[in-house]
């Protein structure tokens, strides 16, 4: 996510349509105002320098490690954190090796400042890792560049398709919810929530289509997102450690589950789940959206995976699950180097 907020301006001329009056060009030059505030605000407190990336094996076990990689921008690269224990990439990697009980290979692909459209190159390098499990974290560049959902979608959409075909699973976590960055003023906040909420929704369905599941980031902790500065790193624009892990808890079930390994024994699957609904697709995207920690995936009703309103999907709400503290995701790598995984 390291920002070109100034271009969060480019909607169309009129929001509400039509040609721009006085009042209209008012409200245009005072967000692109805004835009340009914010910012400035941003990158002068960015930390331009990414963590390590954590590559390396996770754990200890039986069995040949579990290759996890994790594409996207910034939010999975971990920007705004210093250690690669803070990243969601290690922190997941060493919350799967546990659950598990067998190693698992990290190979941190993401690049901060990534676009959807960057993700072929990721997806070339990550194929030639044969992967079981690939996480992606992308659009809120997409949106703060104002880059047409269709065309941001479809390069989604490709990435997902090309990774499946493989025989990898997938997990998208969607767009974040850029209405809790503080230095984005009203009403521009505004606007941006209700971008990135269309961008979350959109991918939702075309992730789902192409055959992977997506998590719905939103403001990550919901509330405590807009409410706590903690969350935030310095910036007020990525996370902090602590956000980076309460992200990771609501990514872990998912990846786990995509494996197979989540929840672990069949009589926990009530207390990991708070809910689940099954729905249209359309109607299933646009509710994980504005619930964050929400998983869709494709499902079928009645031997059927479409219905009447399209293909059916399946909505979970599982439980944010307890992920490593730092020093424990680095004990983890340690054991694996120990023991000769690496």
């Amino acid at each position: 996510m390291r920002t070109d907020t100034a271009r969060l301006l480019r909607t169309s001329a009129a929001y509400g349509g039509g040609s721009v009056g006085i009042a209209g060009a008012a409200l245009v030059a005072l967000l692109h105002e805004e835009a340009r505030a914010a910012r400035r605000k941003v990158e002068a407190r960015t930390d331009k320098t990414d963590p390590p990336s954590g590559d390396g094996v996770y754990g200890r076990g039986r069995g040949k490690p579990i290759v996890f990689t994790v594409l996207g921008d910034s939010s999975a690269v971990g920007l705004g954190v210093t250690r690669s224990s803070q990243t969601p990439g290690v922190l997941v990697a060493a919350g799967l090796a546990e659950l598990a009980e067998r190693p698992v290979r990290l190979v941190r692909l993401a690049v901060s400042g990534a676009r959807a459209r960057d993700l072929e190159a990721q997806v070339d390098r990550a194929l030639a890792e044969r992967p079981a499990v690939a996480l992606i974290m992308i659009g809120a560049n997409d949106v703060t560049s104002r880059t047409p959902t269709a065309v941001s979608v479809g390069h989604l959409t490709d990435a997902v398709r090309r990774l499946t075909a493989a025989g990898c699973e997938v997990v998208v976590g969607t767009c974040p919810d850029l209405g809790t960055i503080r230095p984005i003023a009203q009403p521009l906040r505004s606007f941006a929530r209700r971008w990135s909420r269309q961008m979350a929704a959109a991918q939702t369905i075309a992730v789902v289509e192409a055959g992977g599941r997506t998590i719905s980031l939103g403001s990550l902790l919901g509330p405590a997102f807009a409410s706590d500065h903690g969350m935030f790193s310095n910036d007020e624009f990525h996370p902090s450690a602590a956000g980076y892990a309460a992200a990771a808890a609501v990514l872990l079930p998912a990846v786990a589950d995509a494996v197979g390994v989540w929840p672990a024994p069949a009589g926990r699957r009530l207390r990991a789940l708070r809910g689940e609904s099954v729905k249209p697709v359309a109607r299933a995207a646009a509710r994980a959206a504005s619930r964050p920690g929400t998983e869709v995936q494709a499902t079928e009703v009645a031997g059927s995976d479409t219905g009447p309103r399209g293909p059916w999907a399946l909505l979970r709400r599982p439980r944010p699950t307890d992920v490593p503290t730092p020093e424990e995701a680095e004990r983890a790598e340690t054991e694996a180097e120990s023991a000769g995984l690496r």
